[in-house]
Order: C-alpha cells, then structure tokens, then sequence
C-alpha cells in the first residue's frame, strides 16, 4: 500500500451522470489514482457506500461506483432489464473519460455486486486485473431466486406475490416459529417484504438484474487462463451468505484465489474493514 498521503481533488466533482439511451446513470468518481477500480454496492445501496475507501485507496486508485438501475440516484427508464454487455458498455464509456489512467480494470463488489463483478469478468476478462469480492452473491445459485427471474411463470408469480404478501408472511412467520428459518434469514426478508413500496423495489431490482447469472465452470476458466488474482472476504457471523460458499469456489480456483474470514456480519464496508479490503486490492498482480 502506499504510504503517501492523499488529498482529494476538490476541484472535480465526485458525482456524475452518464446518459444511456434514455437513462442517466449515476456514479461516484473517487480518488485520482492511476489504477481505475470499478465498485459495485449490495442489494437496496448506493456508489456511495464505498466512499470509505477514498483514504486508503485514492492515491492510487480512481474509485467508479455506478448506481446500478432503481438504486440511489440512477435515472432507469429501459425497462426492467439490464443488459451485462450494456453495463459494460456504460463502463468503457467512463474509463475513456478518465485519461491517464491504467487500460486493465480492478473489480470490487459487495454483496449482489460480486455477482455483477463476476458477470463482468466472464465477459471482459482480458481487461480485469484483479477481483475482490466482498460477502458476494452469484457463486450459488438460489432457487426461489432462478424460479422467479428466470422462468416467466415464476416472475408472474414474484410480481402477484409482490402486491399480495400474505401468503409469504405466513410461510415466513410459520417457519420462523417452527425454528425452519434462521433468525437473520427471518428479519432480512421481512424487512423487504412489510412496506409496499420496498416490495415494488424489490420486484423491480431482482428483474431487472436477472440477466447478472455468471457461469462459474467459464469464470474459474479465465481466472486460470488469465491469472487473475481473486480475494473472497466474508463476515464470520454473516448468516445471509455464508462464507462457505466461497470456500468451494476458492478450492476449485487454486492459487489464484484466496479467502478471507472477518470478525463481522454481512456488512463489510465499515471503516473496521478498510484496512483489509484496501490490502487486498495491493496484492501483487501478474
């Protein structure tokens, strides 16, 4: 890691607009390092969760954390579908803005951004350096999840149950009681599910994201072919994903991925953390 201190600047903005057909993507722009990383946030977040690592990173990083569609202030109006090879596409657009900066990319996600990160090296892995994935998604495919994105009979049914929850609130309750669903499990679907408005979200952020599904068998084949280094971190107590998931890819993906576990939760991106994923992103690369 560098030992210089970083000072910010001032005189670019850190939140911008970038227009796609009919849409305006929102991204933080964060450090002016030569080294471009790419972030994305969890479920139900905003670019802006990774703010933290400004300090640590910004004097050799340039930080772009896009809003994804129907999160923080990201104007999405295609629909509910976004296209992988379309966020790319947006990305290529936002690395040619930033000149003077490295051709090769850093990819860091968080939670269902990890899955959004590993779709993108299947796509583009001879431009990604280096991969850290934070408590990540998309390394076990869940099946509620792929019945009701992937099949149109199952959507029907996320978006009837989406206006009409009472069934799920008692399956949820029931099996809470019965000891069937785990406390963490419980209060985490709850959550997205009591308000109307969090469910119409919901239904409209999983859609839209569906076509985020990596291929493991191809992505575990370039990150061999290509050498790219691979940091799994995961939280110890995180009940929501289980860092054993990342365990079975790390076993698969040897040497070239390593795993960390933390002293935390499925939240990672708190300041206790930055140390450790700042580290990560300083492992040496090929």
């Amino acid at each position: 890691m560098s030992d210089l201190s970083y000072n910010p600047d001032l005189s670019q903005p850190a939140e911008r607009f970038i227009s796609f057909r009919s849409s305006r993507l929102h991204y933080s722009c964060r450090g002016t390092g030569p080294r471009i990383l790419f972030a994305f946030h969890g479920y139900g977040e905003s670019g802006n969760s990774f703010d933290i690592l400004e300090a640590p990173l910004g004097h050799d990083f340039t930080i772009i954390a896009i809003d994804l569609p129907f999160h923080g202030a990201t104007e999405w109006r295609e629909g509910l579908y976004l296209a992988p090879a379309d966020l790319l596409t947006v990305m290529e657009e936002i690395a040619l803005g930033l000149p003077g900066r490295s051709a090769s990319w850093w990819l860091l996600g968080y939670s269902m951004g990890g899955r959004v990160a590993l779709q993108l090296l299947q796509l583009a892995p001879a431009k990604i350096r280096q991969l850290v994935l934070l408590a990540t998604d998309g390394l076990q495919m869940n099946p509620w999840y792929w019945l009701v994105t992937q099949t149109a009979a199952g959507n029907r049914l996320f978006r009837w149950t989406m206006r009409h929850p009472h069934w799920l609130f008692f399956l949820l309750r029931s099996g809470h009681f019965l000891h069937l669903v785990n406390p963490s499990v419980y209060k985490f679907t709850s959550y997205y599910v009591d308000d109307p408005r969090t469910r119409e979200k919901l239904y409209a952020r999983w859609t839209t994201m569906r076509g985020f599904r990596p291929d493991l068998k191809i992505v575990g084949g370039f990150i061999r072919r290509y050498r790219i280094p691979v940091r799994l971190l995961y939280g110890s107590y995180d009940r929501i994903i289980r860092w054993e998931r990342g365990e079975r890819f790390r076993r698969l993906n040897e040497p070239f991925c390593e795993l960390t576990i933390l002293p935390g939760g499925h939240q990672l991106l708190q300041p206790k953390f930055t140390e450790v994923i700042a580290k990560a992103l300083y492992l040496p690369t090929n």
